[in-house]
């Protein structure tokens, strides 16, 4: 047997069982899922009515979906800001800055990121308890009177209360990124700025952003693609999609449809439209953050 056709069988041995875990697990449930977007099916009997593009339709109609795709891009929007904001800040402090306990802060900052969802989102709503929540408690210490603002329970605070634990469970897992982004940077360009005069603002500026650039474009993409397909747990545990449908975003109102209301069909046309905002979104932003790679010497 020739050497190529040796390399192509284990090319083959290696790819064809990623590929078939990849067709199943991946491929085969977005084809189903459009194929069920065409029917009116409760999930739970054989009986499959075929309606075309009524539940595309039915869905250009509905107010919630505009208020949670709204939601979505809220969330995305001020995640990677909050996130990658104070990301970077920690990181450059504990590679670049003279800080004590650098080591027990990398690991104070992760510890959100081994927490489960669901606890996390337990942890919060005892914090934003109008009674006992830490929260209201804190901020009584300046009123005359008790705090008791619901902040979950209330449509103008809801959402911004979902956003800040969502930001709390993320920072530690992009810290350790970029942190290893830095620390890959040749220690010879910090020198060389230091004998130029160059600040701390500067070497940030010219040395530090530039060369972990890469590595921030995908923790980026990684934050807008998880809030996109991922930020439905935070939400159902901590509210429900409420008060009055003000927190839903696309993947709870596709939960509640398909399995509280058992219209399996219609949640499969959301989930056709997270498909499409998220491929579309990704797009968008390889092409906006796309600049040209500097490689170190």
């Amino acid at each position: 047997m020739k050497q190529s056709a040796r390399r192509r069988i284990f090319y083959a041995v290696f790819l064809l069982p990623t590929f078939l875990f990849f067709c199943v697990f991946t491929l085969y449930p977005i084809f189903r899922g459009v194929q069920l977007s065409f029917f009116d099916w409760s999930g739970g009997t054989k009986e499959m009515d075929f309606i075309g593009l009524d539940n595309y339709r039915e869905m250009l109609r509905d107010p919630i979906v505009g208020t949670a795709v709204a939601n979505d891009y809220f969330l995305v929007l001020f995640k990677v800001i909050g996130i990658m904001l104070l990301a970077t800040i920690f990181a450059v402090a504990v590679t670049r800055l003279n800080v004590r306990g650098k080591n027990l802060y990398r690991v104070l900052f992760f510890i959100p990121n081994v927490i489960s969802v669901v606890v996390i989102g337990v942890l919060w709503r005892y914090v934003y308890n109008p009674n006992l929540g830490f929260l209201n408690s804190f901020l009584s210490l300046f009123t005359a009177e008790r705090v008791q603002t619901a902040w979950l329970g209330e449509p103008h605070t809801a959402m911004p209360s979902l956003l800040w634990p969502s930001i709390w469970a993320g920072i530690g897992f992009y810290m350790i990124l970029l942190v290893a982004a830095i620390l890959s940077i040749p220690s010879d360009l910090y020198e060389a700025a230091d004998l130029d005069g160059a600040s701390q603002w500067r070497q940030f500026l010219s040395v530090t952003l530039p060369l972990m650039w890469e590595q921030m474009k995908v923790s980026i993409l990684h934050i807008v693609m998880t809030t996109l397909n991922g930020s439905f747990i935070l939400v159902w545990i901590m509210t429900e999609g409420g008060p009055d449908n003000s927190t839903q975003v696309m993947g709870s109102y596709l939960y509640q449809m398909g399995f509280r209301q058992y219209h399996m069909g219609y949640a499969a046309t959301i989930g056709v439209l997270i498909l499409v905002l998220s491929l579309l979104t990704t797009l968008i932003l390889q092409r906006v953050l796309k600049r040209d790679t500097i490689e170190m010497a």
